[in-house]
């Protein structure tokens, strides 16, 4: 099954907000049963080992969504005494209303506009420890998350993680009928983004563009969902000739 990206209703500003949180209350659910949540945490934990208590430690969420999985890394990190500072980014005012009252009681986090092919132009490179994304650049064509892995990679001092969907046809035949009884428009999404998905050689032969030497792939078929993490070399530079090439790809 060749990859298609086709157009969603999450992604359409015009959709109506009782559509757009009916939508992303079920991506909640999904984050939660189906390894999203575990795939962040689990390698914050494994970062933490090197933390200190009480020093600040950052990280950027791209396309934060409703900011369930900022919400979820705030609270392990202060379960564990860890000062985590979180940043996520989204495009859509909209869902940046929905994001805000679902932080509510939250702290730690704050929540910027901004589009994710603009990272470059609204942080400077090495900004954050770490920079995460789960089930977002499978919403972009190759081009786009080229782009947004280098970006990732320029802004993050210490490491970064991609989260999101396995694609075959057997995921597609479940979400389908998974989904049944569902409204339309999460009906339409949930598949859509099943065949906006990848294959592990996509996600190594786009992570080797991106110039992210020595990224771990996990992939589990059961969830049809994959993690790719990357550390930055303890002695990493960002070359101002790099920043400026990913900022003209995005343009």
């Amino acid at each position: 099954m060749d990859r298609a990206v086709l157009p969603e209703f999450v992604d359409d500003q015009s959709v109506g907000r009782d559509d757009l949180n009916y939508i992303m209350s079920y991506l909640r659910g999904i984050n939660r049963r189906l390894g999203g949540v575990h795939a962040l945490l689990s390698h914050l934990r494994r970062w933490s080992v090197g933390w200190k208590r009480g020093t600040p430690v950052t990280l950027l969420d791209v396309a934060t969504g409703t900011a369930d999985l900022p919400v979820q890394a705030r609270k392990w990190a202060e379960s564990g005494g860890f000062d985590l500072r979180i940043t996520g980014v989204d495009v859509s005012a909209a869902m940046l209303e929905l994001a805000r009252a679902h932080v509510v009681g939250t702290r730690g986090i704050e929540l910027v506009q901004c589009d994710a092919r603009s990272l470059l132009d609204r942080f400077g490179p090495a900004s954050f420890d770490y920079v995460h994304t789960g089930l977002f650049l499978h919403h972009l064509q190759d081009e786009g998350v080229g782009y947004v892995l280098r970006a990732m990679k320029a802004l993050a001092r210490r490491g970064l993680v991609w989260n999101d969907l396995i694609r075959t046809r057997r995921g597609l035949a479940v979400t389908w009928l998974f989904t049944l009884g569902r409204r339309r428009v999460l009906r339409h999404d949930a598949c859509a983004s099943i065949r906006a998905g990848f294959t592990a050689d996509e996600v190594r032969t786009l992570c080797d563009r991106a110039g992210l030497t020595g990224a771990e792939y996990r992939g589990r078929i059961s969830t049809h969902r994959f993690t790719l993490s990357f550390d930055q070399p303890a002695a990493a530079t960002v070359r101002p000739e790099a920043l400026s090439a990913v900022a003209a790809s995005a343009h």
